[in-house]
Formats: structure tokens, sequence, C-alpha cells
């Protein structure tokens, strides 16, 4: 039977505001996502693949073809898995390493600090622990060695034995360690994601989607994925040098639980195979065959089937904890154990760090905010907003630029001052349209900056405290135009709207066939129009509880994550009672064993 559609109330097209909202409480425009040119697109969708409208519309506001529809909905291993050697340098990683398991060489993995850097080296360090190896695990600390390998540990890596390294989430620009192995003469194999130019480090080979003369188009995938390519191809060389003879090569699709984390906690776009390592990760983390990720589970309290929101909400957040102020090799150990005992003692001693960490968090937000405050009152249109002090944990800085860029939409630019060396470490966030990571480089060959590197959203840098004037400065002039450009046309894509009665169970079952959804596949968007506010209640975290209704009298239970002391937050509590227009996202409520509907609100503006 052809599911049932959902009847949308269509506000004019053309080029008006969706709602007539040209700014709400955050300063935003609502813009229909479904471009005028893309409606017939989604009613072709409808009907060839006999889908609610709905689903139709929010496909092709996604830019998903008609032929693309199936592996969107079914995303598959078998279908969207590009062959590993279309990647540079995969064959030379393969072989090398299928070399290393023949003659069971000492090999050490150097992983990253955060969730992608732990699940690649866990998977990594599964596959070759299931040929009969014991690779070791080395990584850095975030705090006393920073980001990707250094002399020093690559040093003592070789002094313990190893005779192959493998880099996995970092290695792309490690000039000086990877001298350090070459001169020793050790291999290297990279497996990295990173942006790089054209120089490269010296290495047995660079397996890195996002280096320049790689053509493989797979410059979405995270590390882990990267990882997980490496893992086919290497299974491949050893399956042709004749390795495995009658036993039964390892099942590689039993770790894409590990894939999946690392997908979805490293914010890559879903799009390609990473959906299909999300979907089908999920699939595997459910029957919680991985001691670590079990144990991950239990203490965040996860007793309901895994979404991508238990991985980028729950689990990854506590195995970041361990990097960010304790022991960064922690959520490595807790992804690659096989003892069930040791898995639970470090999943415990995450979840007391996760618990720290959102302490120490919201103390420097507050204080970050507050200074942000004033200096926006002196320059409203200050295109980045850069603070820093020796209070602020090394370790949550980047977490707090996320949670300033999210509150004043604007670049973020947050530092750690180190009394004793005389530097400041900083992590950036971006909005959509301000390249974050260009602006960095810039500072860092301009003599700004020690060094520094990201992406257009996210980017760290390292800056001698007496040069923080000079450095902010440049900053500001560097991205001054982008941003003035981004804020004049700052919007809020919305999917459709909604009334409280026809948010049903049915319609977010239907929402969520179109996921899972995350960067590059934005969750589906609503506006509840014309609602009341009859219920407005704060609670733990600065959030809050709220219950919206319509002029039929249908309510809708609502919450407003983080919203105390926002734009968002203080236009709820002055809109009790008064008719709004309230724009969010429809979920399921599961908590206490209900199963009901909710609305997570995101905007709202006056109903004119």
């Amino acid at each position: 039977m052809r599911p049932l559609t959902l009847p949308l109330q269509q506000p004019p097209r053309k080029d008006a505001a969706f709602l007539g909202v040209e700014r709400s409480a955050r300063g935003l425009r609502w813009v229909e996502r479904l471009a005028a040119s893309q409606a017939h697109l989604g009613a072709a969708i409808a009907q060839r693949h006999n889908l609610p409208e709905i689903i139709g519309r929010l496909l092709a506001a996604r830019d998903v073809s008609l032929e693309a529809v199936p592996d969107v909905l079914n995303p598959t291993i078998r279908a969207l898995c590009p062959d590993p050697a279309t990647l540079t340098d995969m064959e030379k990683a393969a072989e090398r390493l299928a070399r290393a398991v023949a003659a069971r060489e000492a090999i050490a993995i150097f992983g990253d600090y955060d969730v992608d850097g732990a699940s690649s080296s866990a998977l990594l360090y599964r596959f070759l622990a299931s040929h009969g190896l014991k690779p070791r695990i080395y990584i850095p600390d975030r705090l006393t060695e920073g980001y990707g390998p250094n002399s020093e540990a690559i040093a003592s890596l070789i002094g313990d034995g190893a005779s192959l390294i493998v880099t996995v989430d970092c290695g792309s620009t490690g000039f000086e360690p990877l001298a350090v192995a070459a001169k020793r003469g050790v291999d290297v194999v990279v497996v990295d994601h990173h942006q790089v130019n054209d120089e490269l480090p010296p290495a047995h080979a660079i397996v890195n989607p996002n280096r320049q003369d790689c053509l493989s188009g797979q410059g979405h995938l995270c590390a882990a994925g990267v990882t997980f390519l490496l893992c086919i191809a290497l299974q491949r060389k050893l399956r042709a040098n004749g390795f495995y003879g009658k036993a039964k090569a390892p099942d590689l699709l039993g770790w894409l639980d590990l894939v999946a984390l690392a997908t979805v906690c490293d914010v890559v776009p879903l799009k390609g195979v990473n959906r299909a390592f999300v979907v089908q990760g999920l699939k595997v983390l459910r029957d919680r065959q991985n001691p670590g990720l079990k144990a991950l589970c239990d203490a965040a309290g996860v007793n309901k089937p895994p979404t991508p929101y238990t991985l980028g909400f729950m689990l990854g957040p506590r195995i970041n904890a361990g990097g960010r102020i304790g022991d960064a090799g922690l959520g490595a150990r807790l992804l690659a154990t096989s003892d069930d005992l040791e898995a639970g003692q470090i999943a415990q001693t995450l979840d007391r760090l996760n618990r720290e960490r959102r302490e120490i968090e919201l103390r420097t937000v507050e204080e970050a905010a507050a200074w942000a405050d004033k200096a926006l009152l002196e320059d409203p249109n200050c295109p980045i907003i850069v603070a820093g002090s020796p209070e602020w944990h090394k370790g949550l800085v980047g977490l707090a630029a996320s949670r300033l860029t999210d509150r004043f939409q604007r670049p973020s630019l947050i530092f750690s001052h180190d009394e004793a060396s005389g530097d400041a470490t900083g992590s950036a966030r971006s909005i959509a349209g301000v390249d974050i990571g260009a602006a960095v480089r810039g500072a860092v060959e301009a003599g700004l900056a020690k060094k520094g590197g990201g992406h257009a959203m996210a980017a760290g840098v390292t800056v001698v405290q007496a040069g923080m004037g000079a450095f902010a400065a440049y900053m500001r002039e560097a991205l001054g135009a982008s941003y003035r450009a981004a804020a004049a046309v700052a919007t809020l894509a919305v999917d459709g709207a909604l009334t409280p009665r026809s948010a049903t169970l049915e319609l977010a079952g239907q929402l969520e066939h179109a996921g899972p959804f995350g960067q590059g596949n934005p969750a589906p968007r609503f506006c509840l129009p014309s609602v009341r506010l009859t219920m407005l209640k704060e609670f733990s975290g600065g959030h809050f509880r709220c219950a919206l209704q319509s002029a039929d009298g249908a309510q809708i239970s609502a919450v407003a994550f983080r919203a105390a002391q926002s734009e968002l937050g203080t236009a709820l509590e002055r809109g009790r009672d008064l008719a709004c227009h309230v724009a969010g996202r429809l979920t399921r409520d599961e908590w206490g064993g209900r199963n009901r509907v909710e609305f997570q609100i995101e905007d709202v503006a006056a109903a004119q």
C-alpha cells in the first residue's frame, strides 16, 4: 500500500522569506530549502519510487537524482564502496603491510587523539591482530605533544623495535618526524584524510584522498574510512599471495561499527560510501560485538537501537574526553580491546571524564561568551571572536569555539595561554562561506603564527602570546569580506510547514527513512506556524522544555537545547502566550519508555 503523504502548508514561493520571516530571534532569514526549479524532481522521485511526497521533496532538496534514490535510501557497501586501488599509493601501502604481516614484523600504529584517530587505530589493530600480530598503538598527548607524529615519539617507537610505522588520521604534514624514520631506515605508511599542499613528507606511502595528486574522488572519507579501504586492499593482497590458504579471512564488515562511529563524529559528508558506512555500521553496533563499544553504551545508558545521535552525542564525546582532559590513549584502547573487564573499566573512566569535561566546558563557554558580548558591543560587525585565557583548558578550546560560533553566528577562535612557554594554542570554528583554515594558513605564511592549519570550517593554531594583537588583526582583515558576505545572506533552510496535529509518529518514521542525517545530508527542518508557547521551563544544562499549541488546540512537546542566555532563549521567555513561528526538527522522544514525537526548537520568530 502506498504510504500516506503529508499535506504541507506551502507559503508563497518566488523569493519571499518562508512565512515572511526576514529576521528571526537568531538574526536569520527563513528560506525554503527546496528551490522552485526542484519541485518537479521531488514529485518525480515520489512517483517513480512509490514514496511519500515529503520524502520525494526532501531528497530533491538534497540534490538526490532519480537514479540515485535506491542507493540513498538503502545504501550498501557492495554498491557504494570504491575500489581501494583508485587511491594514490594504496597498492604500495597494502604491499608493504602484506610483507610485514607475512614476516610478522613489529608494527607501530601512531594515531590521533580524537574519535576518528582512535577508531582508525583500533580498526587497523584488530585487522593485524586477527592475523597473529601484536601491533603497538601510540596516541600522543594533546597537551604535551600536540597533533600528529613528533620526532621524539617516532624515535622512541623505533628504539622499541618498530620496523614499520603506520600513522592514521595524521602524518600528511609530519615532515621532521617522518624524516627521522627515513634516516633510521624505518618505513612509514601514512593513512590520512586532511587537506595538504603539493609537498609531502618522506614516507613509503601516503594514502590520503585529499592529496593533490589523488584523483579517486573520495575526499569526503574520514580517516577510518580510508583505513577500512586499506584493510580491503591488504586482505586482497594477502589472499593473492596465498597467505590464507584454506583458512577464512576475517570479516571486515564486522568492524563497520568503528567506521560508522568515526564517520559521524568527524562530521564528514554523509554521501557515497559514507552513508553505507553509517547505516551498515549501526547494524553491527546493534549486535554489540565490540566489547569496548558495548561497555561504553552501557556506561552512557544507551538502552535502545543506536542511531547517528547515539554515535555523535553519546559515545563520541566520551571517547574524546580521554584526549581532552585525561589519558589520550584511553579511547583507542577501549575500541581495540577484546577483554570485557578492561573495556568496562575504561568505559567507566571515560564516562567520569566526560562529566568533568562538561563542567569545565560550560565555565569556559560562559567566560568566553561574556568577553565576546563586551567586544561585540564595541564592534557589532567584528568578523571573528578571538579570546584567550591561561585559565581555559587546552583540550576544550575547540568545543568552546564551536559553542560560541553557534551562539554568535560568526567564526570563533579560542585560545589557551601557556604562561610557561609564552605560547597560546587555539582552536577555531567557522560558518558557511568563511574559510577559517585558509586564513590560519595565511597567518602562518605571514609569520604571525608559529604553526597552524585546518579546513574551511575548523582550524588549529599556535601563536606567541606577545604577537596575539597582530595575529587577531590579521584574522579580522582576512575574514572581513567573506564574513560580511555570509552575514548578509544568513539564512535558515526550511523543508516545509507542519501543525502540531500533523506531527505524528508515522511522519517521524517516514522522515527517518531518508536518513542517516548529518554533514552533507541535513536533517529535515520544519516550521510550526502561529503556535503559542503555553509552557516554558528551564532544566539543567541551560535547556528549555516547552509546550506549543496551535489554534485548533493541538499541542506538541518541545525542547530548546542550550537556549538559556541566548537570543533564542530570550525570545522564548518573552513570547509566552504570544503567537509565534517556531522552526526546528521533529524527533522521537523515547525517554522513560515513552514513544511520542517531540519538536527540537532551533529558532523562533514573531507571527506577523
